[in-house]
């Protein structure tokens, strides 16, 4: 699965990274540069967080699903 950004946001990102380049290196960076490097941490780093996120989600959702079952449960009747 490819991590998709939209356009608005991706030339977001690559607006903070040029001005993150130019506060912390004093170094200045095309917008392309910015929207390569942007584009390589997808593809490099985006696959293990989002599969980090749905193991996230998963632990989460077994969790509540358990809290449902001890909430809602009732009593076996004695026979």
């Amino acid at each position: 699965m490819r991590i998709k950004l939209s356009d608005e946001r991706k030339q977001s990102i690559a607006d903070e990274l040029t001005a993150y380049f130019q506060s912390e290196f004093d170094e200045e960076i095309s917008e392309f540069r910015a929207l390569e490097i942007v584009d390589f941490m997808l593809k490099k780093i985006g696959p293990s967080q989002y599969n980090q996120a749905v193991s996230d989600v998963r632990k989460y959702l077994a969790e509540r699903i358990e809290d449902l079952d001890i909430e809602f449960s009732e009593p076996d009747d004695p026979v």
